[in-house]
């Protein structure tokens, strides 16, 4: 079968493996999660200490791993979607069903997503945000920083994933 311009599937190998890394840097978040965690408990029923600062690691840690995890999970087409149809389809219609939901839901909601959450992240940094949640306080304009770093990160990998599509829309295969 034909294949797309070699041009396009260079784009496409470059955007996946961005997105590959990415999710492979980020899940490494989950060790610092875990020991802080693990710590806390131990603290806390153990030695009857509690931390001022393991629920601010915590939701910032899993909250980032969550976040830019969902992008290397649209990259492994891990995302819910209703299997019991869409399995039943073929390649081209499942490509154009995909092509069709990345311009007119998908792309619109991360645009969205980004330039509100580029804005709260612009505000929380302009103010130098802390938390309000503890007495330790710690910054949150970094965290906050994950919002559109993760629309972006979405729209980018959104780009590959409508190009595979619309390449099995006029083609019949996946590449």
């Amino acid at each position: 079968m034909n294949r797309f311009p070699k041009s396009v599937q260079s784009v496409i190998r470059i955007i996946d493996t961005l997105s590959e890394w990415s999710g492979k840097i980020v899940g490494w978040l989950i060790i610092p999660l875990i020991l802080g965690l693990t710590y806390e408990v131990i603290a806390r029923y153990g030695f009857h200490a509690p931390t001022v600062w393991a629920y601010d690691i915590a939701y910032m840690l899993y909250g980032t791993l969550f976040m830019l995890g969902a992008v290397y999970t649209l990259k492994r087409n891990g995302h819910i979607r209703t299997d019991m149809l869409y399995d039943r389809w073929s390649p081209r219609r499942q490509g154009w069903v995909n092509v069709i939901s990345y311009l007119f839901l998908f792309f619109p909601g991360m645009i969205f997503f980004f330039l509100s959450g580029l804005d709260v992240t612009i505000h929380s940094w302009i103010i130098l945000e802390k938390s309000d949640f503890s007495p330790w306080r710690p910054p949150l304009y970094p965290f906050k920083t994950v919002i559109p770093l993760t629309a972006l990160l979405l729209i980018v990998q959104g780009v590959s994933e409508c190009l595979k599509s619309l390449h099995a829309a006029l083609k019949g295969e996946w590449i």
